[in-house]
């Protein structure tokens, strides 16, 4: 039995993607640049909120500056309707209570920005205490590099074989690789299954109750 299950958060624990399409067309509305349909922000998201500007961006506006600019028309109208149409996915309160029922410790590593990761988890999930909730931090590379990973083990002192890591996308079967724990694509996410293939995780999960399953089968 896993010890310790971390979560991904966009596309994994909650659906997001409305809002940070929201925020960011209104970003780019603001500094007249073309804005796109929700669906199309399934690939533009996924390693950190300045490549999610850089993707959104006109090709040829793809530079610092500009970048900068909807950085911080985003953040400003993201940090006030980050839960406008964000909502956990079906089965995520449960499985979280019941893994904690079972004293498997929860944690986060989200490559949203941290102040954003934290607000979220705690208007989403108001009646759950998380182990560890890691954001995208100065000094901290971002997934698929394993560093999140290791300092959550770090934090929670539970080794790399008793962890499971669950996530949407290539990113996050990366980063379980990378990190050398036992590695989970959930498919009711923002991306394809074959994105993940690749990588091989060691299980998909096509509900949320799939992973307590998983978490809870003798190592």
């Amino acid at each position: 039995m896993k010890k310790l299950v971390i979560f991904d958060l966009d596309g994994t624990l909650i659906n997001t993607i409305a809002d940070l399409a929201t925020s960011t067309n209104y970003a780019l509305k603001l500094n007249h640049f073309p804005i796109h349909e929700i669906e199309e922000y399934k690939f533009f998201v996924g390693n950190g909120i300045n490549k999610l500007f850089e993707r959104a961006l006109p090709v040829d506006s793809r530079n610092a500056e500009n970048i900068a600019l909807i950085r911080q028309a985003f953040l400003k109208y993201y940090d006030e309707h980050i839960t406008d149409m964000s909502r956990p996915y079906p089965g995520i309160q449960e499985l979280l209570k019941r893994l904690q029922a079972n004293n498997i410790k929860i944690a986060v590593a989200s490559n949203k920005y941290q102040e954003g990761t934290q607000k979220i988890i705690k208007e989403s999930f108001p009646d759950i205490t998380f182990d560890a909730i890691h954001g995208q931090r100065e000094g901290v590379k971002t997934k698929p590099n394993p560093s999140i990973i290791y300092n959550i083990l770090n934090e929670t002192s539970i080794s790399a074989h008793d962890a499971l890591y669950c996530g949407d996308s290539a990113v996050d079967a990366e980063t379980a690789k990378n990190a050398e724990v036992t590695g989970c694509s959930v498919l009711w996410g923002f991306r394809p299954k074959s994105e993940m293939e690749p990588f091989n995780p060691d299980y998909y999960a096509t509900e949320a109750e799939q992973i307590y399953t998983i978490a809870t089968r003798e190592n």
